[in-house]
């Protein structure tokens, strides 16, 4: 048992109270929080750490969406328009494997958690990050992902997911859980999304799915026109949709699930979302340099949808910190204040990403888990309520990770 003492305990917790002068006790769960004076009286006897001035404690921040394996991309995929760099994607995807190595996804996962994240969703579309995911200190939700639509080879692609899937499985722990992704309505066939949905129900996982990420999925789903019709031809010179928008959420009912961009939903697939008690994952950066427009959060608020905040992989953004991610956020979304803005990714970067992938955390309040990064602004607002903003304007890395209560980074 510990107890951290800061000059602000910003709590993330229903009210998001922000504590002036307090501190959290701990184990591997937290014990209490409140007002430093009280606490360093309450628990003389445990070990008492004053942190240093402009200290903020905050809950471990929470990427629900990362693909890892793609973190060899620099400059090799082309930015700019959604279509061109799935071309890219597809033309260059062999050879990112090969050059991302395990020492490079090591780098990565120990850049994400000295940046305060304690916990990731980890898409893996081919079982190269495994490994390194179940190593990390770092807490994983890892999507195993079902991709392909050639009706041909179902068989195949099943087997193959289910290989996949039934590895990360083996290797499930406190800290590494595994879960599903079904790719998108545009790449993964109807039959192998049913077949791995009914095992995400048949094991109770999470499970995520990009959706409807730019106009020319919205054209294809839609009428089967467009760019994308273009695209999908030259693989197959019959193919249709397999799949409306409506069709694809249909499947998901009864499933948690985290859909990813869905940058130009309708009102009624909004609806459905709403039902069901899905999540949103808004991704700015990525889709700022895939150029596929801007997220309307307001919708989604007023929708009753969670929303979550990530930051995609390196094969369309630039960097896989999430405190990066808010700050293009704060540039993107100029309908809100910049105050309520930024309590608003910050609840979605903790307490609304961990509850929508069902874990106990993304909070400093007693009985969650005790994750926690200590923060070290370079000047503290005169406005208490001006904190969080201060907070995703003045941070990169975090002073100190907790993780279970057990120091995994200084």
């Amino acid at each position: 048992m510990r107890v951290l003492l800061s000059d602000f305990v910003l709590t993330s917790d229903s009210k998001f109270d922000i504590i002036k002068n307090g501190g959290v006790c701990f184990d591997e769960k937290i014990i209490e929080v409140g007002e430093g004076a009280i606490l360093a009286k309450k628990y003389k006897n445990v070990e008492i750490e004053k942190l240093p001035k402009n200290s903020v404690l905050i809950p471990g921040l929470i990427n629900p969406h990362v693909h890892l394996e793609f973190s060899a991309n620099i400059a090799t995929l082309k930015l700019g328009d959604f279509m061109l760099w799935l071309k890219s994607v597809i033309a260059s995807r062999e050879e990112l494997q090969n050059r991302c190595d395990k020492k490079l996804l090591e780098n990565m996962l120990q850049n994400i958690l000295k940046s305060g994240v304690t916990t990731i969703g980890a898409i893996s579309s081919f079982g190269l990050d495994l490994e390194s995911c179940v190593k990390t200190s770092l807490n994983t939700v890892y999507f195993v992902e079902a991709i392909g639509s050639n009706p041909s080879a179902l068989d195949a692609l099943f087997s193959d997911f289910k290989s996949r899937y039934y590895e990360a499985k083996a290797a499930k722990s406190c800290s590494f859980m595994p879960a599903i992704s079904v790719h998108s309505p545009y790449s993964t066939h109807p039959v192998l999304a049913r077949h791995v949905l009914d095992m995400a129900k048949e094991d109770d996982v999470c499970v995520t799915a990009h959706f409807m990420e730019s106009l020319y999925e919205r054209k294809w789903l839609d009428s089967g026109s467009g760019e994308m019709s273009e695209f999908m031809k030259s693989f197959n010179p019959k193919v249709k949709p397999m799949t409306t928008a409506k069709e694809f959420l249909e499947l998901f009912e009864s499933v948690k699930t985290l859909f990813v961009h869905a940058v130009h939903i309708g009102d009624s697939e909004l609806e459905m979302m709403a039902k069901q008690k899905n999540a949103i994952v808004h991704c700015p950066r990525s889709n700022t340099f895939l150029k596929t427009g801007v997220l309307d959060i307001k919708k989604i608020q007023n929708s009753d949808t969670s929303l979550l905040l990530g930051t995609d992989g390196l094969s369309s953004n630039i960097s896989l910190n999430l405190w990066d991610e808010m700050r293009a956020a704060l540039f993107m979304h100029q309908s809100f204040s910049l105050e309520n803005l930024a309590v608003l990714l910050l609840r979605a970067s903790t307490c609304e990403a961990a509850k929508a992938l069902g874990l106990n955390k993304g909070r400093l309040e007693k009985g969650f888990d005790a994750d926690i990064a200590v923060l070290n602004l370079k000047e503290i607002p005169s406005d208490v309520a001006d904190i969080p903003l201060h907070i995703i304007l003045q941070t990169n890395e975090a002073q100190k990770v907790f993780i279970n209560g057990a120091n995994v980074c200084s």
